[in-house]
C-alpha cells in the first residue's frame, strides 16, 4: 500500500530558528525529558545539527523508494525523518541523494536505520544522524508511505513537528507545542548559565539544585561532602 499526502501543519519560520540555536538536551528538559530518539540514532559526524520541520517518510526494510518520492517533494529547510523498521543493514541514504538534497538545500536526514557513502557525506557537511552503515544499496519497489505519523527512535513523529539534532542526539518537539517549548527552552538554557557563573563563583551545585532537602527527605546515610 502506497499513502503520498501533502504538507500540513507548518511551524512559524521564527520559531525553527529559536529552537535550532539551543541544546538538544536543553531542548529535551523542556519537553519534561520526553520526545528524544533513541542513542542509537547518531550523527555522522559530531560538527552535525539540523532543525526543521520533519518530512516523514515510512519504508520497508531495505526499500528506499519513498526515501527518492520524498526526497521528490520536499521544500527548502525540511527534514526527513525515515522509519525504516529499525534494520540496520542496508544503506537506504548515501552519496547522490545527498547531492540531491543539498541542492535542494534541505535541512537534514533522519533514518533508524542504514546509510552509506558515510566519509563522502561527512566531506559534504550534510547533516544525517543514523542508527547504522551499511554498504548494501536499497530496493526500490516495496510499499510506503510519505507525510504520515510516524515512529522513528522510540518517538512519534507527524509530518511538520520540528525536529533538532546535534551531537547529543535528536529531539522531536509536536508542532502544536513548538512556541511553548521554545519560550521554556530558552528560559532553561539562561537558567543553567546563570546556574554556572555561580558555580564559577564558589557555590555548589549540590546546594543549588536544592539536593540538602532531598537528600532528607529520603534519609541517605550521612556522608562528608569533601570541601563544604
Amino acid at each position: 500500500m502506497y499513502r503520498i499526502n501533502d504538507r500540513s501543519t507548518i511551524v512559524p519560520a521564527e520559531t525553527i530558528r529559536r529552537l535550532g540555536r539551543l541544546p538538544v538536551p536543553v531542548i529535551g528538559d523542556a519537553l519534561g525529558r520526553f520526545g528524544c530518539m533513541h542513542s542509537s540514532i547518531k550523527p555522522l559526524s559530531d560538527a552535525m545539527r539540523f532543525a526543521g520541520p520533519a518530512l516523514t517518510v515510512q519504508t520497508y526494510r531495505a526499500d528506499n523508494l519513498m526515501c527518492h518520492v520524498a526526497l521528490e517533494m520536499a521544500h527548502p529547510g525540511d527534514v526527513l525523518v525515515v522509519d525504516a523498521c529499525g534494520f540496520r543493514e542496508t544503506g537506504l541514504w548515501g552519496a547522490l541523494m545527498t547531492t540531491m538534497a543539498m541542492k535542494k538545500s534541505l535541512g537534514g536526514l533522519v533514518v533508524d536505520g542504514g546509510v552509506r557513502d558515510k566519509l563522502e557525506i561527512v566531506e559534504m557537511g550534510f547533516p544525517v544522524f543514523a542508527a547504522g552503515i551499511s554498504p548494501m544499496g536499497g530496493f526500490k519497489d516495496s510499499p510506503g508511505s510519505v507525510n504520515v505519523p510516524i515512529a522513528c527512535g522510540g518517538v512519534s513523529v507527524s509530518p511538520g513537528d520540528v525536529v533538532v539534532g546535534d551531537a547529543d542526539g535528536v529531539v522531536v518537539v509536536p508542532a502544536a507545542l513548538a512556541e511553548s517549548v521554545a519560550s521554556a527552552a530558552e528560559g532553561t538554557a539562561a537558567k543553567e548559565g546563570d546556574l554556572a557563573r555561580r558555580i564559577g563563583e564558589g557555590e555548589s551545585l549540590f546546594d543549588l539544585l536544592g539536593l540538602p532537602a532531598v537528600v532528607e527527605r529520603l534519609k541517605l546515610p550521612p556522608f562528608r561532602r569533601y570541601g563544604a
